[in-house]
């Protein structure tokens, strides 16, 4: 979380919307632990990181939802770690992502 402070304070004094992923829970390997943190600004701009880029891109197709519906929500993404191997991921496992618009 600390790592996107800087990029969060900025986007705040810009007057940007913004919303937040976290790590809530994970099932199996994976690059980030619980706590991990992603931040999608309305314009797409991207800081930190939920997956090490398995799955960042669907992260922020979410995030833009979130912030077009004002909806928190779980979201699951999982791979085995033979379907992850077999489409070039190098994770498998499952993540559990919480969700929801950045109320400043």
């Amino acid at each position: 979380m600390r790592e996107i402070l800087g990029d969060l304070q900025r986007w705040r004094r810009q007057g940007r919307r913004v919303a937040l992923a976290r790590v809530v829970d994970l099932e199996g390997s994976g690059p980030r632990l619980p706590g991990a943190a992603m931040a999608v600004a309305e314009d797409g701009e991207v800081a930190g990181s939920v997956s090490g880029g398995c799955v960042e891109g669907a992260v922020v197709t979410e995030a833009l939802d979130v912030l077009a519906t004002g909806d928190r929500r779980m979201v699951t993404f999982g791979y085995s770690d033979d379907e992850a191997f077999a489409v070039g991921l190098t994770c498998g496992g499952t993540i559990h992502l919480f969700l929801e618009p950045l109320d400043w």
